[in-house]
């Protein structure tokens, strides 16, 4: 007869269940493989941006007396609206993810259709301001402060279309039956993703917008 008082014995009179092992083993840092490369692909950006927003600095500081700068084509109005956009498609991203935890189907496709209706929105605003400012005068290349800004705030608006790609492959998966609860994590990490660019985007707004100057 097996001692049951006896962990080593009754480990190994306990049948095998397949449940012991998780579909993600956790690293070290008591988070699984997927998740630490997306925290180190996210700081990896965070080195690109703050490169991006360094040069942009320099470029702002080297713009000759009379070229056309910040001050003649920001509108300060419009791109808080549009940056509020974006900040509330953060809020729809959590409760996409909240929703797909609790097994809720079809809230989670709501909520994920909105967030990216909501990051389209905010890319249709950044067309359409791009627009106005070459129509103001400032393109791609007319002066050093245009490169930059065009650079900068295009490079964003390129991770965010990604964005919008990830949610939309989301939405197909959870379609096909691909997505629920117990893998939820790959909806994690695109809110992870979603929401590194949505911070990124109140830092750049804050310098860019805010102080133009």
């Amino acid at each position: 007869m097996t001692d049951v008082a006896d962990p080593e014995a009754a480990m190994t009179a306990a049948p095998a269940t397949g449940h012991e092992t998780p579909a993600h083993p956790p690293t070290t840092t008591g988070m699984s493989h997927n998740k630490v490369a997306m925290w180190l692909f996210l700081g990896s950006e965070c080195l690109l941006f703050g490169a991006l927003i360094s040069v942009y600095m320099f470029a702002k500081s080297r713009l000759p007396a009379g070229e056309i700068g910040p001050n003649d084509v920001f509108d300060i109005p419009f791109t808080s609206v549009s940056s509020f956009v974006l900040l509330m498609s953060s809020l729809t991203m959590v409760l996409a993810l909240s929703a797909l935890t609790r097994g809720e189907e079809r809230g989670f496709r709501i909520w994920i259709v909105a967030t990216a209706l909501l990051g389209g929105t905010f890319i249709a605003g950044q067309v359409y301001e791009f627009t106005v400012f070459y129509n103001l005068g400032l393109g791609y290349t007319t002066n050093i402060f245009g490169s930059a800004f065009y650079t900068l705030t295009g490079f964003h608006g390129a991770h965010v279309t990604i964005g919008i790609v990830m949610l939309m492959s989301a939405l197909v998966a959870s379609l096909r039956g691909r997505l629920s609860p117990r893998n939820a994590e790959t909806v994690e990490l695109i809110g992870l993703y979603w929401h590194f660019v949505d911070i990124v985007w109140i830092l750049i707004f804050t310098i860019i917008y805010l102080f133009p100057q």
